[in-house]
């Protein structure tokens, strides 16, 4: 079997153009992949520790830091020094930080849509199954263990 008949090859293309389509929709809103990351995480836990943030995202401190810059720089976060260590910081959501989630929700279901819009509810289901197994794979997330 050649490379590219893989499964993993497969996914790593599919996974590559959806994010750069994403993206292309999310620009609309003012937004790009990494600061779209940072949301996620900010709206499921506000006031995260930057250095927490980093490690949930998988991206090196100081590329959170220049995303966390722009972000703040466009006011959707603020960062406070935590009071019993200089050094920590923690990252909170601004109003427009929680205001543009109603936003990025619409283009997200949007693109939903239109990928889903030739596979039958069956497949759809089937889809979600697999792609769930994979990310439980590669987080090593317990399936018995998470309603996600």
């Amino acid at each position: 079997m050649k490379f590219e008949e893989t499964v993993s090859h497969l996914l790593s293309r599919v996974a590559t153009a959806h994010k750069a389509h994403l993206e292309k929709r999310l620009a609309g809103v003012g937004l790009h992949g990494g600061q779209l990351s940072v949301l996620f995480e900010l709206w499921r836990r506000d006031g995260r520790r930057q250095v927490d943030l980093a490690r949930e995202i998988g991206l090196a401190t100081p590329t959170v830091n220049k995303i966390l810059n722009g972000m703040i720089e466009v006011g959707l976060v603020d960062r406070t020094r935590l009071e019993d260590d200089a050094r920590a910081t923690r990252i909170y959501l601004t109003d427009e930080g929680h205001a543009i989630r109603s936003r990025v929700e619409e283009v997200w279901l949007e693109v939903e849509e239109e990928l889903l819009s030739e596979f039958t509810e069956t497949e759809r289901y089937i889809l979600f199954d697999l792609l769930t197994k994979v990310r439980n794979y590669y987080f090593g997330i317990d399936p018995d263990q998470t309603n996600e």
